[in-house]
């Protein structure tokens, strides 16, 4: 059965537009799911002119109530929050914000209601989100809160076959090492192992960073090492999980790198972002795990700089929806099973 799919254009005055025309020009993934685009038409146009390419004409519907899907054209469920105005590329602004924000609300809507089986969604700005509205840390915690999920939840970076997770996200660095507790690093292995099973790795090899520099080289900078992460991962092990560490942070992602790892927990954003976006940053993903269905997107950010250019690449884009459609097909036979009673 096909997975439905909403698919998000991101920041417009970013390179998302034209990211996803780009996307919806390439047939196979239209035929991949049946893909809701949420937009305003006006900044499906921009992309679709900065990209330079043909897609197919999508199906207008007014709202959610209404939604339904043809084949061979994506549906378009429309927006109006441009205020008849092409989006100002290359800024941060309250407008793109705003239409970014309410994208994603009615995206989680659609999931809320059991519509969608999955979200992909080109790069957003965090900046113009919290213009528009956003009053969460990030999308992820937004999303977290819309469909009442408790306990933990973690962006995954995915650069090849290689994922991380973290303890720790878009908190300022100052704040970090008090939030590096045994339960977040028990929580920050245990999803992503969870999540690796369910894309089909069957005993994933998860390696643990240390927080301080050499892992804290015995003790002698710092003793987290020790005290907390070394703990927590004996605790993992006895419970049949495959985690090892804590390794060096300078140098646990060379070995991850050669393959002798499925995935690498970090204690903070940029120990793991760094190094995944050095060994692919325009084929890499972020998929937020924990969450009721998968939800991708690139790695890349909105990218202001180069926004209207036509030179925006989107292999990133293309992995994060092939895993969004592999993943969301468990979602779409359990939404049938369900339907048949």
């Amino acid at each position: 059965m096909k997975p439905r799919i909403a698919v998000l254009p991101g920041d417009p005055s970013g390179i998302g537009p034209e990211m996803t025309a780009r996307l919806l020009a390439r047939a196979r993934n239209i035929e991949a799911a049946d893909l809701l685009l949420i937009a305003d038409p006006l900044v499906l146009e921009s992309g679709w002119r900065i990209a330079g390419v043909a897609t197919p004409e999508p199906l207008r519907l007014r709202d959610l109530d209404a939604l339904r899907f043809e084949a061979g054209r994506p549906s378009l469920l429309v927006q109006d929050t441009m205020g008849g105005r092409a989006p100002v590329l290359g800024e941060s602004n309250a407008h793109s914000g705003k239409a970014s924000f309410e994208a994603m609300q009615l995206a989680t809507e659609a999931v809320r209601r059991g519509l969608v089986d999955g979200i992909v969604f080109a790069p957003l700005n965090k900046h113009s989100l919290r213009l528009g509205g956003l009053q969460h840390e990030d999308e992820l915690r937004y999303m977290q809160e819309r469909f009442d999920v408790p306990g933990f939840v973690c962006e995954f970076n995915i650069t090849g076959e290689l994922w991380t997770s973290r303890v720790t996200s878009h908190v300022p660095l100052k704040d970090v090492a008090a939030l590096i507790t045994g339960d977040a690093v028990q929580d920050a292995v245990r999803i992503i192992h969870g999540t690796l099973v369910r894309a089909g790795v069957e005993a994933p090899r998860i390696a643990v960073s240390g927080l301080n520099p050499h892992a804290g080289d015995g003790g002698s900078i710092g003793s987290e090492e020790i005290e907390v992460i070394a703990p927590a991962v004996r605790t993992l092990q006895a419970q049949g999980i495959d985690a090892r560490g804590p390794y060096s942070p300078d140098t646990v992602f060379i070995g991850a790198r050669r393959g002798d790892f499925d995935a690498v927990v970090s204690m903070y954003h940029d120990q793991g972002q760094i190094a995944m976006k050095l060994m692919g940053f325009e084929q890499g993903v972020t998929l937020h795990g924990g969450l009721p269905v998968p939800v991708a997107t690139s790695a890349s950010g909105s990218a202001f700089d180069i926004a209207g250019q036509g030179v925006a690449k989107i292999e990133g884009l293309q992995h994060a929806f092939d895993l969004c459609v592999r993943m969301a097909r468990e979602t779409a036979g359990a939404r049938a099973a369900q339907a048949a009673g």
